[in-house]
């Protein structure tokens, strides 16, 4: 599939141009039951629903996304969701997904925050996050091997794949170790067009900005101070749990005083071990300091900048393949946003795998889903079972 066409339109897309609101709203419902490990494990999820599975989109299409995905702010899992969303049903679509992937995460978040206040502490779920934590990394391993034969079309790729993952192992912003891969993407094709006339570099760009920011300041609590609070990490955050750490942190007890550390430790735990996107601590948040509104409130504060932002870049991106400047820099976003989940899929895998048994369960399930093309959601739902018995 290296040669692929220029422009990614959504008819160019194998399955069908027009999928009923019903399935979107039924596979996303789905995915944010049972979508363990955080964004990279729902990438990956994702890719093998809609790609691999039912065909309603090409890798091609499927990459671009994710490349706008993690250079908007907000949680790049969920912007899929919405890009796909609106892929194939329009603006419904955007709008089903989006609440369809993160309603039942939010749900058990909010569930595990009642329990938390009631009773002054987590639940025990130690034994099925020992089985599940490898069969997480072989979905990322998987979708990262399939993702990168599409992605990675020449060497000169391959080279910003491996400097993007570098930079980002060595702690480079997230960000800026994507621009750093968009830049390098085009130079080949900056060098190209340097080379037939300096004027024809700038008639063949097509600037586009997209920014964010909400401004708080120290106050009571609120509601409406909560929704902004939140909705300013939503428009403004990149990376993953351990940045909305730093974030939560700097707001909520350092500056506003309506966290402790503890409870601050305790959000991102229910964050990081419950279904769907890691962005709904900020349900468990909201419900510790403002009850069931206060979790509303937080929740939708924190994802509406993510509809938003997505419904401005879904237009751009067929725009942006049709410009062959912008198109490469594109290239480059797509490895670089790849060697971010490799790096990611690497540092989580340490923690992951510990012993001997995860490490069974870790080859087990990476052989399984290369090789007999197993639903990973049967592969989840399996090891944490067995995992809640052998450790319950």
């Amino acid at each position: 599939m290296s040669g692929a066409p220029p422009a990614t339109d959504i008819s160019s897309a194998p399955g069908p141009s027009h999928v009923s609101l019903k399935a979107v709203a039924l596979i996303f419902l789905k995915l944010g039951t049972i979508a363990f490990g955080g964004p990279a494990a729902h990438i990956a999820m994702m890719e093998d629903e809609f790609v691999a599975r039912r065909q309603w989109l090409t890798r091609e299409q499927f990459l671009d996304r994710l490349a706008a995905a993690n250079l908007i702010p907000g949680p790049s899992s969920t912007e899929m969701a919405i890009f796909i969303g609106y892929e194939k049903c329009g603006w419904p679509g955007l709008l089903v997904a989006g609440c369809a992937f993160i309603i039942p995460a939010a749900i058990m978040v909010g569930a595990i925050g009642w329990a938390y206040v009631r009773y002054g502490t987590l639940p025990q779920v130690d034994g099925a996050l020992y089985a599940l934590k490898p069969v997480v990394i072989a979905i990322v391993v998987q979708a990262f091997w399939k993702l990168g034969r599409t992605a990675v079309k020449t060497k000169w790729l391959a080279a910003v794949a491996v400097v993007a993952g570098v930079l980002y192992a060595l702690r480079v912003h997230e960000l800026l170790t994507l621009l750093i891969a968009g830049g390098l993407g085009a130079a080949p094709m900056i060098v190209e067009l340097l080379s037939r006339g300096p004027a024809l570099l700038f008639t063949t760009m097509t600037p586009a900005r997209l920014f964010g920011a909400a401004v708080t300041a120290a106050a009571p609590f609120g509601m409406w101070r909560l929704f902004m609070v939140f909705a300013k990490i939503g428009a403004v955050l990149f990376g993953s749990g351990y940045v909305l750490l730093a974030f939560l942190r700097s707001d909520l007890v350092d500056r506003l005083h309506w966290l402790t550390e503890r409870q601050l430790l305790d959000s991102v735990a229910v964050g990081q071990l419950t279904p769907g996107p890691v962005f709904t601590t900020a349900t468990f948040i909201g419900y510790v300091i403002g009850g069931v509104r206060g979790a509303i409130v937080a929740s939708v504060g924190i994802f509406a900048p993510a509809f938003l932002f997505v419904a401005i870049s879904g237009f751009l991106i067929p725009s942006i393949r049709r410009s062959a400047l912008a198109s490469s820099m594109l290239d480059g976003l797509v490895v670089g946003s790849l060697a971010l989940m490799g790096v990611v899929a690497w540092q989580l895998g340490r923690a992951a795998i510990t012993d001997l048994p995860t490490l069974t369960i870790a080859i087990t399930s990476a052989i399984l889903l290369l090789t007999l093309r197993i639903n990973s959601a049967w592969l989840i739902v399996v090891a944490g079972i067995l995992g809640w018995l052998y450790h319950g």
